[in-house]
Formats: C-alpha cells, sequence, structure tokens
C-alpha cells in the first residue's frame, strides 16, 4: 500500500491530521473494535483486595495480566496497542506472565527526595523499559493526594500536598514521554480511597476540587503535557468519574487545554454513550460496555453519535501518532537491570528520611561487632518490593536485607558481622527476638508495611503486631535501630525509647545495598516527610467522623463520603487545628547540619502580578556532605479563611562540609499551580485576592522561621 491509499502512514501530516486520515477509512465494525481492550470479561466489581488470600489475589490478578491491550488491525497498519502499568516500574504489561522489570522505590518515598531532577531519573527509568519490552502505555503517574494516611494506594501517589505531588508528577511524566510512550495520569479524580471505590460517591465543594484535588492534574496537563488520563472508578457529585462531563470535558478539555485520551481504569466504565459523550474515549480491560451491541444500538437510538465514536479515535491515535508508535516495530530489548539496580539505589538513597538519631546513633560503623537483624520476613529477610495489586512490579532481581548489610560492609573493608532473626507473623517465637537481642552490639529492627490497591488500612498500626518486635529489641538491647520499610504513615508508640528510626519505604529490588548504604553513612540520608506522621490515631481527619470516612448511605444505597473539612488536608489539617504531629510535612533530619541564612523575600514591582523572588544562603555546619531542602510557604490573607500555610516553592542543595550554596526560589503568580490564588466561583476561575500575603522560609512546614510580608492592592 502507497501514501496515496493510505494517507495516514504520510510522516509530513501532523499526528492529528494522521488520525483523522485513519479514522476516516475504518468501518464501523472497526472502530468499535478499536474503542476497548482485548480481554475476556470477568466480574470484579464486587471484589475487594484486601478481602483475598494470598492465591485467590494470584488468581485474579493471572486474569489482569492476560491480553492487556488493544487488538491490531493489519489491513490499516494499525498496531496491537501494549499497556503497562505503573507508576511504581513496570507493572502489568501485555501477556502472561507479565515481563520482569526494575522494582523501583514507592512513589511517595520518591516524592520525599523533594528534588523533580531525580523524579526525572526515575520516570526515565520507567520509560525506557516501558519502550524496551515493546509496551506503548504506562499507566502512570499517580497524583491523587494522601488526604488519609490509612488510604491503601498511598504507595502510588505522592504526597497529601497538590503542589509537591504535581512537581513530581510533572518530572516523571516528561520522562517517561521522552521515550516515545504515552504517560498516563491517574485516577482522575477524588480516588482517595479504596474502600467501595465502586460504589463510593465523593462530594467536595468547588473551591476545594480545584485547589488541591484537581491542582496536580492540572499541572500534569499544562506543564507536563500528558498524553493520557485514567478515569477513576469513584462516582463525583453523584455521577461516576467515567461519566462525568463536567470533570472530563468542561474542566479537562475547555479550560485545561487537554488534548489527549481519557482511558477508564479497569471496569470502571458503566455506560457507552455516557461515557462516550461525557469524554471517556477508551475503555479498559475489555469491551463490557462499548461492545458491538451496545455502541450500535446507542447509534441506532441517537443517544450517541458516530462524531463522537470517531472523536474518541482520533484522540488516542494522534498521541500514537505523536509518539512514532505506528512506525515503531515490535522488537523486545533486554533491560540494563544491573545499570537500571544503581540508579534505583541511588534514588533510594536520596528518598529516605532520618525521622530522629540521637546521639549520632546513625551511620553505624563497618566496624560495629554483631549485627542483628530483627522483623518480619518481607521486611528483614526479603527485598521489599511493596505495592499489592495491579501495579506489582516483577523484579529482575533482588537484594535482601542481610546480603545488602555484608556486601557494604565488606565493600568498606569491615570486620562487622551480621545475623538475623526472622519473626513469624503469629509472633509465635517472638522469644529469640530478645535472646539474639542481648548478644547483640547493635540491632536493627526492620518493620513496615506492603499496603495493596483494592483495600484501605485498617487503622494506622504496624500490622502483624510488629510493634512488639521493636518493643522486645529495645527491651533486651537499647542500642535498637528502626528502619521502617513502609508506604504510608504509620503510629510509632515505641518512639521514645528507640534512639533511632529511619524511613526507608518499600525500597524495591535493590532494598538490601540501599538501607546498607543508609544505615552504614555511604549515604546521607536528605529525604523530608511527604505527608505528616501523626502522633495518636485520633489526630488525623478522619477519626470519628464517619461523613469524611468511610462515608454515610443517605439512602441512595451506596456511601457519600463529604469532604467537610475542606482545604484543612495533611499539614494544614494540623495546623489548622493546632495539633502537633508526629513528624510534621516538609521534616528531615541529616548525619551532618545546616544554617540558613541570610534570607531575602522580594515581591517585586507589581506585588500580585509580579514573581516573589526568595533567596537564601545554606551552609553545612557538619563534617560531612549532605543535602537540605529549603521551603517557601505562603500565609494568604485571613479573611480568606485558608489555613495558614501552603507550599509554594522548594529547592533542594547539596552542599559540602564548611561550605556554602545560594538558593533562589522564584514563586510565579502566573503559574500553573495558582501559588497566590483561590478558587473564585463568581469568576469561574483563580483570582489573587487583595491584602497581605505572608512568606514563610525553612526547612519543613512546622519549621519556618523567616518570614516576609507582600501586600497586594485591589
Amino acid at each position: 500500500m502507497t501514501v496515496t491509499d493510505q494517507p495516514w502512514t504520510d510522516t509530513g501530516k501532523t499526528p492529528k491530521e494522521r488520525a483523522q486520515a485513519l479514522v476516516g477509512a475504518m468501518t464501523l465494525d472497526q472502530k468499535i473494535a478499536q474503542l476497548h481492550g482485548s480481554m475476556k470479561t470477568i466480574n470484579i466489581y464486587d471484589v475487594q483486595m484486601g478481602d483475598l488470600d494470598d492465591e485467590e489475589m494470584e488468581q485474579l490478578l493471572a486474569q489482569i495480566r492476560i491480553e492487556r491491550h488493544v487488538a491490531g488491525i493489519e489491513e490499516l497498519g494499525i498496531p496491537r496497542f501494549r499497556i503497562t502499568n505503573g507508576p511504581v516500574g513496570v507493572g502489568m504489561g501485555d501477556g502472561y506472565p507479565s515481563p520482569k522489570a526494575t522494582s523501583l522505590p514507592m512513589s511517595i518515598g520518591l516524592a520525599a527526595g523533594f528534588d523533580p531532577a531525580l523524579a526525572h531519573e526515575y520516570g526515565d527509568i520507567i520509560g525506557s523499559e516501558t519502550a524496551s519490552l515493546g509496551q506503548h502505555v504506562l499507566e502512570g503517574p499517580g497524583v491523587c493526594l494522601h488526604r488519609l494516611p490509612t488510604a491503601g494506594r498511598n504507595f502510588e501517589y505522592f504526597s497529601e500536598d497538590p503542589y509537591l505531588s504535581g512537581v513530581m508528577g510533572v518530572a516523571v511524566t516528561k520522562a517517561i514521554q521522552a521515550n516515545d510512550v504515552i504517560a498516563m495520569g491517574k485516577h482522575y479524580v477524588v480516588n482517595d480511597q479504596e474502600y467501595e471505590r465502586f460504589r463510593t460517591n465523593v462530594e467536595v465543594d468547588e473551591d476545594v476540587l480545584r485547589e488541591l484535588y484537581l491542582l496536580p492534574f492540572e499541572m500534569l496537563v499544562k506543564d507536563g503535557d500528558i498524553a493520557a488520563i485514567m478515569s477513576a472508578y469513584n462516582r463525583v457529585r453523584g455521577t461516576y468519574a467515567t461519566e462525568n462531563r463536567y470533570t472530563l470535558h468542561t474542566v479537562l478539555r475547555d479550560e485545561w487545554g487537554f488534548e489527549g485520551y481519557v482511558q477508564s481504569d479497569f471496569w470502571s466504565c458503566r455506560s457507552a454513550a455516557a461515557s462516550l459523550g461525557a469524554g471517556m474515549d477508551h475503555e479498559m480491560p475489555d469491551g463490557k460496555w462499548l461492545s458491538e451491541t451496545n455502541v450500535k444500538s446507542a447509534l441506532e437510538d441517537h443517544s450517541l453519535e458516530i462524531e463522537t465514536v470517531d472523536r474518541a479515535l482520533v484522540r488516542r491515535y494522534t498521541q500514537m501518532f505523536r509518539f512514532g508508535q505506528f512506525e515503531r516495530p515490535y522488537d523486545p530489548q533486554q533491560i540494563d537491570a544491573q545499570g537500571h539496580g544503581a540508579i534505583s539505589r541511588r534514588i533510594g538513597n536520596q528518598t529516605a528520611i532520618l525521622l530522629k538519631n540521637d546521639d549520632a546513633t546513625l551511620p553505624l560503623s563497618k566496624d560495629a561487632g554483631r549485627i542483628l537483624v530483627v522483623g518480619q520476613q518481607a521486611f528483614a529477610e526479603d527485598a521489599c518490593l511493596g505495592g499489592g495489586g495491579s501495579s506489582k512490579v516483577d523484579p529482575l532481581y533482588t537484594v535482601a536485607p542481610v546480603e545488602g548489610l555484608r556486601d557494604v560492609i565488606e565493600s568498606l573493608g569491615g570486620t562487622a558481622t551480621v545475623e538475623s532473626v526472622i519473626v513469624a507473623r503469629d509472633l509465635s517465637n517472638l522469644a529469640e527476638v530478645g535472646e539474639a537481642a542481648a548478644r547483640a552490639d547493635v540491632v536493627v529492627a526492620m518493620v513496615g508495611i506492603v499496603a495493596t490497591e483494592g483495600a484501605d488500612r485498617a487503622d494506622l498500626d504496624l500490622p502483624n503486631g510488629q510493634d512488639r518486635i521493636v518493643e522486645a529489641a529495645v527491651a533486651a538491647n537499647p542500642r535498637t535501630v528502626v528502619v521502617l520499610k513502609d508506604s504510608s504513615p504509620v503510629l510509632m508508640p515505641w518512639i521514645d525509647t528507640v534512639p533511632a528510626v529511619l524511613e526507608a519505604w518499600n525500597q524495591g529490588a535493590e532494598d538490601g545495598h540501599a538501607v546498607a548504604d543508609l544505615l552504614l553513612g555511604v549515604a546521607n540520608p536528605s529525604g523530608k516527610v511527604p505527608t505528616t506522621y501523626p502522633r495518636r490515631a485520633e489526630d488525623v481527619l478522619d477519626a470519628g467522623d464517619p461523613v469524611r470516612y468511610p462515608g454515610t448511605d443517605e439512602g441512595e444505597g451506596w456511601p457519600n463520603i463529604r469532604y467537610t473539612e475542606r482545604h484543612e488536608v495533611g499539614y494544614r489539617w494540623y495546623q489548622a487545628q493546632g495539633i502537633e504531629p508526629l513528624f510534621p510535612f516538609g521534616y528531615g533530619l541529616s548525619y551532618t547540619t545546616f544554617e540558613v541564612t541570610d534570607v531575602t523575600v522580594d515581591g517585586g514591582a507589581t506585588p500580585g502580578t509580579d514573581p516573589i523572588t526568595v533567596r537564601a544562603s545554606v551552609r553545612n555546619t557538619g563534617e560531612v556532605a549532605g543535602a537540605e531542602v529549603v521551603q517557601v510557604y505562603l500565609g494568604l490573607p485571613t479573611e480568606l479563611g485558608r489555613p495558614p500555610k501552603r507550599l509554594v516553592g522548594f529547592a533542594k542543595v547539596r552542599v559540602e562540609p564548611g561550605a556554602a550554596e545560594q538558593v533562589e526560589i522564584v514563586i510565579d503568580p502566573a503559574a500553573t499551580n495558582h501559588p497566590l490564588s483561590v478558587w473564585s466561583d463568581a469568576a469561574h476561575d483563580f483570582v489573587v485576592p487583595a491584602g497581605e500575603y505572608t512568606v514563610y522560609v525553612g526547612t519543613s512546614s512546622a519549621e519556618t522561621p523567616f518570614s516576609g510580608t507582600v501586600t497586594v492592592t485591589g
């Protein structure tokens, strides 16, 4: 066939022109076959993944893995459209078994790095591996907020703050798409809990929706030029997200200018005509709703127009042509496992948070004597890959905790020995912990959480009685260091009894090496808290309030969750309520010390219109190199009724011992994150109100010793 016969093969045309030419040549049956994935329908609407045992979960996921694609049409040159899950590595891809890939640290850990350059490296690994495996789409990044610390998919999302989440998400998106892979932002929108996710309705005020929950998606569209968005399971103000014309069309396309396509989350599509008409373009993983029968019936009764079908296909094909996916042959390549593993290890080193370090207990000496590792299998014996559900990565290799410690000690020429006691899930051998700890020179208690899609955590406690492991260890040996390997904040009833706590997250394949690097001082922790750690269970925003979570049935047959806390989410909740958290947002220690000085705030010639420029000097007053994050928060005029502070800028700077580095952070009122603005229902837009704005500068949301004011006149 020639370009004349198939004009969509003409690379001189724009991607949209090629897409339009292709759709114009398709029969109705071909169009319908391209509206959905190619997988046999299975009934999972009533499945709560947290209710499944391991065998049942594997059986379900095996079905999800099968044929994760859209069948090609050879005579038209349409390739088999291969889709893989993310966002914490290349997850379940097309085919069974799913292809192996690099298991990376969790997204929440990446956010703790407070470093968009690091996020770009992370996204580049995911994008390059997706391309190497012959896949076209990576379902990620996820930018829903950590409204609740117990939400099951917090590990896939970045943080409780919309600006931090947006910055990291944009960096990951750009890196993925630089590999000619479609990135897909998810889950749009307010899919902030897993409980009853197929049924729940979320009620949220427009100004709250705009300033918090939509904001990181807006940044993905405007700053990241993201190619695809995944629509969520839940209802939004009574209408399913896949049928919500306001969010899918009015906001996403009319207001933000999104030109990509919208895919349903797996089985989140609930209709044919209503979903396509609202702006959902592609059903996955099958054609339960966008089937030949349903689509033809809707066309016949005019509840659906053929132009709407064509529009959906043009949107997706435009992105495929944009990234050269029609011309690219299917030719899977081998992944550089060791090279990508080394980058993953370095990312893990920079995202861990030193939460406590009394008497410089850490780093440990390479000649520390007898080091005892204690904990349950998932955290102390195996590499902690984390992330249950469809985003789980099948790793190319793993490094276990004891193996990693021994490797790093040997590389340093140390003499320390490493042994372990692996505690049963039922704690039946807990007594062994105390006996072995008493003989050790130092104990490293590795405890944590592996959360999963489909289920929220029951509470904030470490599961399977792991607090008792820490308590048994420290009772026998006060020199007990706790390494947290979790995916969201936990309560720490033992915090006052242990000298050091390192938040390492679910590290992925290089867990053993990355944690050993941090414990032994090969790497200096520089992560900052991305989601507030509460001191008590009753301090979180949903405590004792079922209206906020898990929702109440108001006679409609489904749970209604109401965001009555409005803007008071995360650190904004704690500060507005006057509650002191255990570890505040933005907090993190180091093996060195820093001094921030010479802070200036310049509001520009026309405050509210001109950028605000914050400058500071960061000096390393310790003895080892390290990194500090200068953070800028904004206090809006009090009459606006917003929480005391919102993050509007940050910069991570690496400083050698005794040296100082200059930092400049520019806060542009016209930026996509609307740093000085609030949503106005009257204007149906973001506006910068007149009044006095306070600019706070420091090293955490709770530690902002420097401030300046900017007055915006009417």
